[in-house]
Order: structure tokens, then sequence, then C-alpha cells
């Protein structure tokens, strides 16, 4: 994708929207917090892997940071791609054998298939590397807490994008129903079809799981199933849960060809139903560059252990119910 088109779906403003007590200096201090390496007042090297349109919104991010926030402290060497490709944004290629052993590279961000995250996360740790990986982290619960361990061994810091978080609608709707008490609802997601290296559709479509739990708090599984249709790349995942008070929520990922990419929502409440999302006010700071702010302020020790557990506790919450709603799926269709 071009550098223009890049720029229309994913606009950059330069306004200082988010103020973080940073100050780019060029002097290496690590002090250790625990058993997490925290970086103060040092520029990271960082390397992406996967030019895809992820990869390409973080290249472009990485080089024009938010100003005076925690997104100035990385500094691009290069890009990995299977491909043997030209500059990208002036951004040279790079190997990945030179991107896990060069010692000016602190920093990974995982851009590539689904299907090949855990393997690239699991030899980045290894190297000694901070990662940052588009969700979902791994297509599986066990490897994910495995590869969390990993990075808690190291002293390295592990982040899950969930970009999702900061939409405007989704915002708006968390400030909409707070204090409201729950008694069913319905969050049903269409969009194009997949290829098959997305994984499952209850991986592939973590984003709005995460949103049910972020919302509602702890859920369980209580069915599933996976209507298919290969021919036609059409399929339709259906996966009801409970709420820790018992209240039905019902999630469904429908995805084929012209199907429009929009969510439907239908929240019953004890006085209120809510049966689209609110607008929301839209943030000049892009979504990727309001994660990446994020991310850096993990490495500069800026976010609580608290939150950081509370993070943890959620994302792994979430793969272990599409763990089990894959499970569910599949003995059903068998």
């Amino acid at each position: 994708m071009k550098k223009k088109e890049l720029r229309k779906l994913y606009p950059v403003t330069p306004a200082n929207v988010i103020h973080l007590s940073y100050s780019p200096a060029y002097a290496s201090e690590i002090h250790a917090e625990g058993s997490l390496r925290v970086f103060r007042g040092i520029m990271l090297g960082s390397v992406v892997v996967g030019i895809g349109i992820a990869g390409c919104v973080r290249v472009r991010d990485l080089l024009a940071p938010l100003p005076s926030s925690a997104a100035e402290k990385f500094s691009i060497q290069g890009f990995v791609s299977r491909r043997t490709l030209e500059d990208q944004q002036g951004v040279k290629q790079i190997s990945m054998t030179e991107a896990l052993s060069r010692d000016d590279v602190h920093v990974a961000f995982i851009c590539t298939e689904n299907t090949t995250h855990e393997e690239h996360i699991r030899q980045f740790l290894e190297a000694g590397k901070h990662v940052c990986v588009e969700y979902p982290m791994t297509l599986s619960y066990t490897s994910a807490a495995d590869l969390w361990n990993l990075a808690q061994q190291k002293g390295l810091v592990l982040h899950e994008e969930h970009i999702e978080l900061f939409t405007p609608d989704f915002k708006q709707l968390k400030k909409d129903i707070a204090g409201k008490t729950l008694e069913e609802g319905t969050l049903h997601f269409t969009g194009g079809s997949l290829k098959s290296n997305f994984g499952f559709p209850s991986f592939s479509g973590i984003a709005r799981l995460t949103w049910l739990v972020d919302l509602f708090g702890e859920l369980t599984v209580t069915a599933a199933s996976l209507v298919e249709e290969k021919d036609n790349k059409y399929m339709k995942m259906t996966a009801h849960l409970l709420t820790r008070q018992q209240k039905p929520l019902t999630w469904i990922e429908e995805r084929g060809p012209g199907l429009g990419r929009t969510k439907h929502i239908d929240l019953r409440f004890q006085d209120a139903s809510i049966t689209e999302l609110p607008a929301g006010q839209r943030e000049p700071v892009g979504l990727f560059m309001q994660d990446l702010v994020l991310f850096g302020r993990k490495l500069q020790g800026e976010v609580s252990a608290a939150e950081l557990q509370e993070e943890r506790s959620r994302i792994l919450h979430c793969l272990q119910l599409a763990d089990r709603i894959q499970q569910l799926s599949e003995n059903t269709q068998a």
C-alpha cells in the first residue's frame, strides 16, 4: 500500500493530545523494577516484522511519533519481510537473523499473519528483545501463557495490541452503560472472508470478545457452533456466554463475500436498551499511535504493576474463552 493511501486510512496529526512526562535523551539508563527491566532515557532500536497494512502503519508511526510522548523513545532500525522489498518509507529491509542478533535492536513489532505470531514472539523473547504483537498473540491459550511466562523470566515486556479499546464508539459505549445492570445482550460482527492463516474465528475476532470482557467482566462459555460453507468462503460462528451474574451474552462472528464490516449490538438493561453503537468523539491521535504510546509507557515503567496484571488477566481470559469456543464449535461440527 502506498504512503498516501495509508495516510488516508490512518491520518496522523501533530496535536499534543496525550501529555506524558518523557523527555528523550540518548544516555543509557536502565532500571530493574521487580523482574522487569525498565528503560528510561534511552532510545530503543526497533524492527517491524511484516509489511502489510498494520506493519506499514507501525513504520509510519515510528518515523513520526507523537510529540512529547513515550512513542518518541523508539528509533526504527529496519523491517523484516519474507519477501525481498525495496525501502519502505525510507526504512531498509534487514534479515530476521540480523534483527535477532543486533545489539542496537531492543524491540520487535510483530505484524505478520496470526499463524506465525507464536514463533516470532518466542524468537525475539529468546533473543532478549521486547515484543509488541498485533492481536491475537497466539492461536491457543496455553502457548500465550507460556510466552508470557518466558517474557517474565527474562524481564521483558510482551505487549498485545488492542486498538479496539481506543475506538471512539467503544469508549462512548463504556461510558453509556456505566452503572447499568445487564439483563442480556448480543454482539454481531460481519465482515469479508478471511484466509486460513488468520486462525479460528474466535481468535481472529478476539477484538469483539475483548469488548465483551472489558464491558461485562469475566465470562463463561456455555455453547458454541460454527456454520461453514468453504466453497462460498462463508462462515458464521455463534458463541453463548454467561456473565458472573448469570446474564446471557451472544457473540456472532459472520464473514463472507459482500458482507460489510460492521458491528450490530442489542444490549438490554434493567432500565434501558442500546441497539446502536454510539458515535463517540473522534480523537486526533490515531489508534495505532495510542497503542504505541502505551507500549512505550510500559517500557519506561509508567504503567503500574496492578494495571499490567489486570491487562494480562484480561488478555489470557479472552484467549482461554477463544480456546473453549473453538473446542465446542469443532465438537458440534463433528
